[in-house]
């Protein structure tokens, strides 16, 4: 089967969500494609800072998200041997430090918006197998598999928002620079205990950086960095004493670690690196979020910058200039930004533990 579009989205995730949008509001017909049969399936980024709250309220978005459900943080504590030992309250003109939205919450908040739009469509399930390309090498669609059918798409714009493995990118041939950051990540998630106030805390374990995000639902997210690629050698050991030292520096979760956290099974492990990509796309192609500059989950900046990358790449685009629009344009406009988010994060990364222990003398 063919269809047909000025623009062809890949990926529905938050930079996704959000273009398909503001593109749909300008007047132009929008394919989504999401290669999972649910949105919010994949595993993203959770949390919105001031940016990407400011996006979407300025688009007539967040009330719309807010009424799913989400949770603002209002404090953020240091930790050492079991108490807090430093806090962190919001700005009073911001009022919390970070917000937490569930991705499908975030990503149906936004659709919801736009599925009246008659232009617009949204093909679930619906994984690319290969990029279409013109005898002038421009790319002019894409064929793709939807519920085991192959169907094809023809645009006048193919936008890669398909995250940090992007496929667009791969059948684009565009080259992506990877970078390691000495540490991967664990992620684990438990229910929290009753009175538990929405917050954020960190402690340091052997150096290494130990998180804890209150979740809507009566959750926390575990984030535990670890020594790049320790992981395989890590969990041929004894599981007992690693955990320990969770209960130890948060004792009020000991007896929830010990009922929800029993193996290393409980544990999603998380490669961590950044990249970019010099070009952010070609004739015909675009790419945006973690598809051309994957972040790490340092400082949670990753959803906040796709987001970002969509409002900026939106501006830009409209029945008139698709037919030559620039790529060059959208990457001048965004990559000092972005360049600015990755060393920011870099920083905060080699001199946490430091500055942590500074803290606690």
């Amino acid at each position: 089967m063919n269809y047909q579009a000025d623009v062809c989205i890949v990926g529905a995730g938050p930079g996704g969500a959000l273009l398909s949008h503001l593109l749909a509001k300008k007047g132009l017909s929008v394919i989504l494609l999401e290669q999972n049969a649910a949105l919010g399936q994949a595993f993203r980024g959770e949390h919105l800072n001031e940016e990407g709250e400011a996006v979407l309220k300025s688009h007539q978005l967040f009330e719309a998200v807010e009424e799913l459900g989400l949770l603002r943080m209002e404090k953020l504590e240091y930790y050492v041997e079991g108490r807090a030992f430093k806090t962190i309250l919001p700005d009073e003109a911001v009022g919390h430090l970070g917000i937490h939205v569930p991705q499908a919450n975030l990503l149906k908040g936004i659709l919801q918006e736009t599925q009246h739009f008659p232009h617009f469509s949204c093909f679930l399930n619906t994984k690319v197998k290969k990029l279409i390309v013109d005898s002038l090498g421009r790319y002019t669609g894409v064929i793709a598999s939807k519920n085991g059918e192959t169907i094809e798409i023809s645009s006048q714009l193919i936008i890669g928002a398909d995250g940090r493995y992007s496929t667009i990118r791969k059948e684009a041939n565009i080259e992506i620079q990877k970078h390691k950051h000495g540490f991967d990540l664990l992620w684990a998630k438990i229910p929290a205990p009753d009175g538990w106030e929405p917050s954020i805390k960190m402690a340091l374990i052997e150096d290494m950086q130990l998180s804890l995000f209150t979740q809507v639902g009566g959750f926390i997210q575990i984030g535990w960095n670890i020594h790049q690629g320790s992981f395989p050698q890590l969990r041929k050991q004894t599981f007992t004493p690693f955990i320990n030292q969770l209960s130890e520096a948060f004792p009020e979760l000991a007896e929830t670690v010990k009922t929800h956290i029993t193996s290393w099974h409980d544990f999603v492990l998380l490669d961590v690196f950044s990249s970019h990509c010099y070009s952010w796309g070609t004739k015909g192609l675009v790419l945006l979020g973690d598809a051309v500059h994957t972040m790490t989950p340092t400082g949670a900046f990753g959803l906040n910058s796709a987001l970002k990358d969509a409002e900026c790449l939106a501006s830009l685009l409209n029945k008139d200039t698709l037919a030559h629009f620039n790529v060059q344009d959208f990457q001048q406009m965004r990559e000092q930004a972005i360049d600015e988010v990755l060393a920011k994060q870099i920083e905060k990364e080699q001199t946490f533990a430091v500055n942590f222990i500074n803290m606690a003398s």
